[in-house]
């Protein structure tokens, strides 16, 4: 994979679609007013847009907005910590409703900032609002395993289908959507709140947000939290080459948990019994697909919560045992419907649009079949689903850059978390993060699957981060490449009964 060309500490690179130099653009103040989302409002939260350049080596021209939400702070002024940027990763993710995040830091922590969430460009309320073809994610796609010409074929004109639609429809959007604009879109937030730092809290992507922005901008940075961490030495292909390790192995746990509640779900004594009653069910539905609609592609994308977190496999494996013993094609859409928008691609574009001009990919589809061929060969569940998922990277119509090399020098604070058998971003990554930033300390869910939960009731992670945001309290780093403090992962359910859907 392509890596970028060493940055002086501090310094920021000249990269194709880029400023060369850290933008002087300064937008206008937000005119902040009442938000639409009903949580929103219930929270007294206040919404508006920020105004930035589409192309900061133009900021006179194009103009897009940034919608931004803000829960001010509650405590005494002299007791305020400043803004708390947070993003909810992707990318394609809406940020707007994690303003909300601050009530869940114990101990009141939270209360000291004002929290603001923001949809990035392209994404959910802010505009433009990239769309390319709404129900791409729709049923009946073709089968991701290439075990035909035809399938293989089917799905390479899907995906440069998808690559035009998103060229005739973004326009110029689509050049300037990877995440170093982001980090410079976060650094005009800041001047438009009126802030010498800001602090900031990223989920997944979001971590890679937060590594560009403290890389370039690592003065403007006064705490920031990390969790479920990119590697930044493999953005983007190779990274979802490891991912299709990570996450098989995942489901290799949640089968063999669904074996231990074999009295509920009654998929099998074994792991491997439940796994292969998995790949026999979805055979069954290459020739015949649940309810018309559940075929072997929904199939899998329907179980890839499983391997995300723990807290999606009640739901997985009732549907899978409603399905088995009851045909009950309704709880297989159920669950689909719940994690895959199928009427709308704003989250999917975006993801695509970043992904695809961070960093170079491959253009020879024979280096596609080859990686991801091997791949399939050790961890079958999601890697021909992964590789179409981002093949439009194969034909994109905006050029990419070399990606950023991340340099943690200059930050003087960083609290990274992560649960060792992250299937999304594997531990690896946090571990790199570490060693890059070696002001950092890293909390480890041990032993945990779990993708990106802090601030979701696991006590002991909450805590490390609620003794951060409080004081800049980090665990004491110690030596080696590992963890600085360990924490029991968020647990695996106890299953008493096969859960049923509420009704359509």
């Amino acid at each position: 994979m392509a890596v970028g060309a060493a940055v002086a500490p501090g310094a920021r690179p000249a990269l194709a679609g880029t400023t060369a130099v850290p933008p002087d653009y300064v937008p206008p103040p937000v005119q902040w007013g009442q938000c639409s989302a009903p949580a929103l409002q219930a929270a007294a939260a206040q919404c508006g847009f920020v105004e930035v350049p589409l192309d900061y080596a133009a900021p006179e021209q194009t103009k897009i907005k940034l919608a931004v939400s803000r829960v001010p702070h509650t405590t005494p002024d002299n007791q305020y910590q400043g803004v708390m940027l947070v993003n909810p990763g992707g990318p394609g993710g809406s940020g707007l409703g994690l303003s909300l995040l601050g009530a869940a830091v114990p101990a009141n922590a939270g209360a000291s900032y004002d929290w603001i969430g923001f949809d990035p460009r392209g994404v959910g309320s802010s505009e433009p609002r990239l769309n390319c073809i709404p129900d791409y994610a729709g049923y009946n796609r073709p089968d991701y395993t290439p075990n035909s010409s035809g399938n293989e074929d089917a799905w390479r004109n899907r995906v440069a289908s998808y690559a035009k639609a998103c060229e005739a429809k973004a326009g110029n959007l689509l050049d300037h959507m990877k995440t170093v604009e982001t980090a410079d879109d976060m650094e005009s937030i800041r001047k438009a709140l009126g802030a010498e730092q800001i602090n900031y809290y990223g989920y997944s992507y979001g971590t890679y947000i937060g590594q560009v922005y403290a890389t370039l901008y690592p003065d403007r940075v006064r705490r920031m939290v990390l969790d479920g961490v990119v590697d930044e030495r493999n953005v983007w292909y190779e990274a979802n080459l490891n991912q299709d390790v990570a996450f098989d192995r995942n489901m290799k746990i949640f089968f063999d948990w669904a074996a231990k509640y074999d009295t509920v779900y009654k998929l099998g004594t074994s792991g491997a019994d439940v796994e292969k009653l998995f790949y026999a069910e979805q055979d069954k539905l290459r020739q015949k697909p649940a309810g018309g609609l559940i075929g072997p592609s929904e199939w899998t994308d329907l179980f890839l919560g499983a391997g995300y977190d723990v807290r999606n496999w009640e739901k997985v494996a009732s549907a899978f045992s409603l399905w088995v013993h009851n045909g009950d094609a309704a709880a297989l859409k159920a669950v689909y419907d719940g994690s895959t928008p199928t009427t709308d691609d704003n989250g999917y574009a975006v993801y695509v649009a970043v992904q695809c001009t961070d960093a170079p990919w491959p253009t020879d589809w024979a280096q596609w079949q080859a990686d991801n061929t091997k791949v399939a060969a050790k961890a079958p569940f999601e890697t021909w689903a992964n590789a179409w998922y981002n093949a439009p990277c194969a034909v994109w119509p905006a050029k990419p850059v070399a990606p950023l090399q991340i340099d943690g020098t200059n930050l003087k604070s960083l609290l990274l978390i992560s649960e060792t058998l992250d299937g999304a971003t594997p531990y690896e990554g946090a571990l790199q993060a570490r060693s890059v930033f070696p002001h950092s300390a890293l909390v480890e869910g041990v032993g945990g699957t779990t993708h990106a939960a802090s601030l979701s009731g696991d006590q002991c992670v909450d805590n490390h981060v609620a003794a951060y945001l409080t004081a800049g309290t980090l665990p004491a780093r110690k030596s080696g490449n590992r963890s600085d403090a360990q924490c029991d992962p968020l647990p695996q359910p106890t299953p008493t009964a096969v859960l049923t859907p509420p009704p359509a």
